[in-house]
Formats: C-alpha cells, sequence, structure tokens
C-alpha cells in the first residue's frame, strides 16, 4: 500500500513540474510573439498653446482725437509751425497772441498770475507792440491790395490763436505762461523784442512736445495694428507641438 502511495506522488510532482514547464514556455512564447510585433509608442497630448497676451490698444496722448494735423518737421528735425522762420514782429506779436489766449483760458485759481502778467505785458511793452503791429502791416501789404492784406492777416493770425488753443495742450501751456509770466518781470522794454523769441519759444514748447508724443502714438499704434489688428492672433506651434504632430502622422 505505500508504494502505492509513493508512486502516486511521485507521478503528481512530474505531473507539476511539467504544467510549470508548460506555462513557463508559454509566458516566453508569448514574449517573444509580442516582441516581433510592431513597435508601439506612446503618444503624449500636445501641450496647449502659449499664451498670448495682446497690450492694450495705444491711445492718443492728452486724451487727443484719434487723427490729427500734425505739423511736419523737415529734414532738419525743425516743426513748421505758425511760428517758424518768422520775422523779429511777428515774433512780438505771436508772443502777445499767445499770452492773450492763456489770459483767456487759464482761468484756474493756481494760474491767476497770467491774467495780471498779461495786463502789466500790454502797458510795459506798448511801444514795442506798436511798432511790431505797423511792421506785420507793411509786410502783408507787400504784393497785396489793402483789403486783401488785411484779410490775410486776420486769417493768419486766426491761425495762430487756434495754434495756441489746442485743447491737450492746455495745461502745459497754462503751466509754461507761468513762467514766462514770471520771466517778463525781469525782462526791460530796451530788451523785449530780442527777448520775445525766448518767450514764444517758451510758450510753444508743449505743443511741440505734443505732436512729438502725437507721432510717437500713430507709430505705435501701426505696430499695434499689425501685430494684433484685425481680431486674429496667428500663434507659430511650439517646437513640442510639432513634434506630437508629427509622430501621430508617422503612426497613421
Amino acid at each position: 500500500m505505500s508504494s502505492f502511495l509513493r508512486v502516486g506522488t511521485k507521478v503528481k510532482s512530474t505531473l507539476s513540474g511539467l504544467r510549470r514547464m508548460l506555462t513557463g514556455a508559454s509566458l516566453m512564447g508569448l514574449a517573444a510573439l509580442a516582441a516581433c510585433g510592431p513597435k508601439q509608442y506612446v503618444v503624449t497630448a500636445p501641450p496647449p498653446p502659449p499664451v498670448v497676451v495682446i497690450p492694450p490698444k495705444p491711445t492718443p496722448p492728452n486724451g487727443a482725437q484719434l487723427t490729427m494735423n500734425i505739423p511736419p518737421v523737415n529734414e532738419q528735425g525743425e516743426r513748421h509751425t505758425v511760428n517758424y522762420g518768422i520775422s523779429t514782429p511777428q515774433a512780438v506779436w505771436n508772443l502777445r497772441s499767445a499770452y492773450n489766449v492763456a489770459a483767456l483760458n487759464c482761468i484756474e485759481p493756481e494760474y491767476a498770475p497770467i491774467l495780471e502778467g498779461y495786463k502789466r505785458f500790454l502797458t510795459l511793452y506798448d511801444a514795442s507792440l506798436d511798432k511790431a503791429s505797423e511792421a506785420i502791416d507793411r509786410s502783408f501789404r507787400q504784393g497785396h491790395t489793402r483789403r486783401d492784406a488785411i484779410k490775410a492777416r486776420e486769417s493768419y493770425q486766426t491761425q495762430v490763436y487756434n495754434y495756441f488753443s489746442l485743447p491737450p495742450v492746455d495745461t502745459g501751456f497754462c503751466e509754461a505762461a507761468m513762467g514766462v509770466s514770471q520771466d517778463l518781470q525781469t525782462v526791460d522794454p530796451s530788451q523785449f523784442e530780442t527777448w520775445s523769441f525766448i518767450g514764444l519759444a517758451k510758450m510753444e514748447k508743449p505743443f511741440k512736445e505734443f505732436f512729438d508724443a502725437f507721432e510717437q502714438y500713430r507709430a505705435d499704434l501701426a505696430a499695434w495694428e499689425s501685430a494684433y489688428g484685425g481680431g486674429l492672433v496667428t500663434v507659430r506651434p511650439s517646437f513640442e507641438q510639432q513634434t506630437a504632430r508629427a509622430q501621430e502622422t508617422y503612426e497613421q
């Protein structure tokens, strides 16, 4: 009886060994078959497109309107305003015109010295102002009838007043007029005609600065429109995105 049990145990042991061998061989075979199959690629989703931050659209300086006629600049960098290339009498009179506009428009309490200074200006430099006005009349009468000369002078003078009344420059202009009022306290009547060019340049400075700023706005706006205008923004794919797309195409 015991011999039969030993034989049965050996048979079971042998069968178990055979099963283990077959199982191992099967797994190895499957692994070999898998190795012979097509190579598998791990496909990862492309990263999201880069975030494009669109800067604010440029706006005109000092709250100005979107389009304006700006005096041009010549090859020497000189801007052709109403005060370009004028005579001494015209510089005297244009300074008077600018000061007049400031006295009328700069009405805030902090600008009170402008009106008082303008009144003093008309009295102290009366002789020089009269002399300048007569010289201007003579210059406009050259080549014109008396009536046409008056119209030409009035037309030019209107341009001067409008020039110094440009709303976006109000604050800078009033500050400049305050400075001129202070400077005139020390300008002797005998020196006034020569000094008028200095005073006029100070009155005009904020306007030229505004024109420069407006031209810069135009350039900035053109660059912005070129990059972001039309409502469409083209984003070039990154290197990683191009690689992922190439891999997808290859696997297909």
